[in-house]
């Protein structure tokens, strides 16, 4: 009886120790969302003015007197990524008019490993590495600089956020400086310079290179242009009447001048000899002829620029002076109608035109609004160069961009192999556990090499200690928008979830909490430590014992409840799970945590696995579905608990009850039970069995008939 007692007072102190660490954790880790307007103008110390946010994406300008120094923006606006915890880590990104990093500020956060584990000066000290980079530089968190990628430096203990952080500042930025013109966009196919076919020549007409589109037209009426001005300043200048609405205000037709079978068709050989020998390398030529609208204008003869006319191809504008212009006098062609004009453009060499990319041609028609005013629509025709004209090697496709996910199982490709491999050895070893159980101290000792490969690998070098706080995501993300990304974002612990469902469905929650829960092993390693130098065990009476499962289910009830509330504040008391600071942050935190989980450690010594058994949550969730399970396989005999109690007793964390039942909800799957129940030399009714049969074995001797000889 006092020994009972001397335990419930250990109990209760350890009730009262989550209670005193849980309460300052919620006071100490509250992170309310910052206001950026004080933080652009730390940023920004010189400005005069910061200007409305506003614009796609959303900006704010920032002003010194009437110059531009900057820009901000939140990350939230424009890439909001969840991270961890599932919901996004706003951020503050400055950039200046070159799209250069001035800043990059946290405004909020809900990451459990931030909020209870490390200090948010180390949360800015990684944003601080942003200024002075451009948003044009490949970033990479991790790493080393090589093929044009800068390295930023992690944060031990938050990778997941940390990249899902340089990801939203990297597109946020990217988006703004290409919104307002800092970069370009980049170019997502690559086609390598096509070469025109020079032998390739066949006499045609007029109406044949029209047909098959060698020869291409851009037609407008005056209806089509009026439309486009509609809305504008310019909408009832130059307005056609009704009856006009369908007269012809442009027709244009434009190809491509030096391919043979084109250039020679419409100029003739001589003309066409001599306008390749006029070519330079790499330049091109293209035909244009036009009747109504002029695309020439009067600006060529003004300041020698052909401001109506213009070439587009990959984004880029080609644009013509009179140097570039020769007038074409005649065509030579079968059926060529009649043209008011026509032109030869050349395209220099450093636009780097391609012959075998889509081209546009691009008329520009103006309407003045006054003296000086006016205002312009354009429209485009579209060119492609037939594949019978040139040689078009095979389109360069640019490797496809990474994402966030995909990134990080690349880099986590080694950890996932051997994990995966540590997975198969756990199957194997069930699979075998018959003939594995034999053969104890083999058996012992691999187990316990597998909890020292969990403890060190799996927790403290991977960081693959599951929580109950990931079960809370999980149900909150199935309940709302449910995303694979992000449980994908750790492979380590994905992986281990695959795992505890995998083994919950065929054997129930016990492989997990006795084989690759890092905690857990820790604890188990601790105590056969301590069994080994005699430290003495307590162990309450099984009545006792069996009522303080319950403790972990009321914990975890409390813990779902507040995480129907405020999942945050649920990830501030799930502290009752020293995970985080034994293996997250290897005991690099607030002095209650580490208090904390060295008191549970200190326990241990004395009462085997006493956090799994009567605190752990996690361990609660997981036995929730531990009735679905499909396999039985830890053999009972009739014998077991009437009145055979070896295997109760042997029990180190109790999980059989006095009348020889195994609750497996509470079972961690060590195989002693089965050890014992194989061996003939310890297991009662086998050595029962045992005598009886040596016994029969001398009486069938004792009755053998001797044998006489007869010579």
């Amino acid at each position: 009886m006092n020994k009972t007692l001397l335990f419930n007072r250990r109990i209760i102190l350890a009730m009262l120790m989550i209670i005193s660490i849980l309460i300052p954790a919620h006071a100490l880790f509250v992170s309310p969302p910052k206001d950026p307007i004080p933080l652009i103008h730390e940023i920004f110390p010189e400005l005069t003015k910061i200007g409305e946010k506003q614009g796609e994406p959303l900006t704010w300008t920032i002003y010194k007197g009437d110059e531009i120094i900057g820009y901000a923006f939140e990350t939230n606006d424009i890439a909001k990524i969840p991270a961890y915890s599932g919901e996004p880590v706003n951020m503050l990104v400055a950039i200046d008019p070159k799209g250069v990093y001035l800043g990059a500020k946290v405004l909020e956060h809900h990451e459990p490993i931030i909020l209870a584990g490390i200090p948010e000066t180390k949360l800015y000290e990684f944003a601080d590495q942003y200024p002075g980079l451009s948003v044009s530089d490949r970033l990479k968190v991790g790493g080393s600089k090589q093929g044009g990628t800068t390295h930023i430096d992690g944060l031990s203990g938050a990778t997941v956020t940390v990249m899902v952080m340089n990801v939203a500042i990297v597109k946020s930025a990217t988006k703004v400086a290409r919104a307002l013109g800092i970069i370009k966009a980049d170019q997502q196919i690559i086609q390598p310079m096509a070469t025109i076919y020079q032998d390739v020549y066949q006499k045609t007409d007029w109406q044949t290179l029209v047909g098959d589109g060698s020869i291409r037209r851009l037609y407008l009426n005056r209806k089509m242009v009026d439309e486009a001005f509609f809305g504008t300043a310019a909408e009832h200048i130059g307005q056609a009447l009704p009856e006009q609405k369908d007269e012809m205000f442009a027709e244009i037709y434009f190809a491509q001048l030096n391919i043979p079978s084109i250039g020679k068709n419409l100029l003739g050989e001589s003309e066409y000899q001599w306008l390749t020998k006029t070519l330079q390398p790499g330049e091109h030529a293209i035909a244009v002829m036009g009747n109504g609208y002029s695309y020439k204008g009067s600006g060529y003869v003004r300041g020698g620029i052909f401001d109506r006319l213009q070439v587009l191809q990959n984004g880029d504008a080609i644009a013509f002076r009179d140097l570039d212009h020769t007038r074409l006098t005649d065509l030579y062609i079968d059926g060529v109608p009649e043209f008011r004009e026509m032109s030869i453009f050349i395209i220099r060499e450093h636009h780097a035109f391609n012959p075998g990319v889509d081209w546009q041609l691009e008329l520009l028609v103006r309407r003045q609004t006054g003296a000086v005013d006016s205002i312009f629509t354009s429209f485009k025709g579209d060119y492609h160069t037939l594949d019978k004209y040139v040689d078009r090697p095979t389109v360069i496709l640019p490797e496809p961009e990474l994402t966030l996910t995909q990134q990080v199982w690349q880099e986590k490709n080694l950890e996932v192999m051997i994990l995966a491999g540590l997975m198969v050895i756990l199957l194997a070893t069930l699979f075998l556990q018959d003939i594995l159980v034999k053969h104890p101290t083999f058996l012992h000792n691999f187990r316990h090499g597998f909890l020292i490969v969990t403890v060190v690998f799996i927790g403290w070098v991977w960081g693959g200690q599951l929580s109950v706080v990931n079960v809370f995501t999980f149900l909150q993300a199935f309940m709302s928008e449910f995303s694979w990304d992000l449980f994908l974002l750790d492979p380590v612990i994905f992986i281990l979830w695959c795992a505890a469902a995998v083994t919950m469905i065929l054997w129930g929650r016990a492989v997990y909490c006795g084989w690759l829960c890092p905690f857990g092993a820790l604890q188990e390693l601790l105590n056969v430590f301590a069994r080994y130098i005699k430290i003495p065990q307590i162990e309450p009476p099984f009545a006792v014992h069996e009522r303080l499962w319950a403790i972990k289910y009321l914990i975890l009830l409390g813990l779902f409840g507040l995480s129907l509330d405020s999942l945050a504040m649920a990830e501030q008391f799930a502290e009752v799970e020293p995970f985080k600071t034994t293996f997250l942050l290897k005991f690099d935190r607030e002095w209650p945590f580490i208090a904390w989980a060295l008191l549970l450690l200190v326990i241990n010594l004395f009462n085997r696995k006493f956090f799994c058994r009567y605190l752990c949550p996690l361990g609660a969730a997981l036995s929730v579905g531990n009735n679905v399970k499909l396999f039985n396989w830890l053999k009972r005999r009739p014998e077991c608990g009437k009145p055979c109690q070896t295997c109760a007793k042997e029990c180190e964390i109790q999980a059989i009850h006095p009348d020889g039942t195994i609750n497996m909800r509470e079972c961690h799957y060590c195989l002693d039970c089965q050890i014992t129940y194989f061996n003939e030399q310890k297991c009662p009714p086998l050595k029962k069995l045992a005598r009886k049969k040596n016994r029969f074995n001398e009486q069938n001797k004792e009755n053998e008939i001797p044998t006489v000889n007869v010579a």
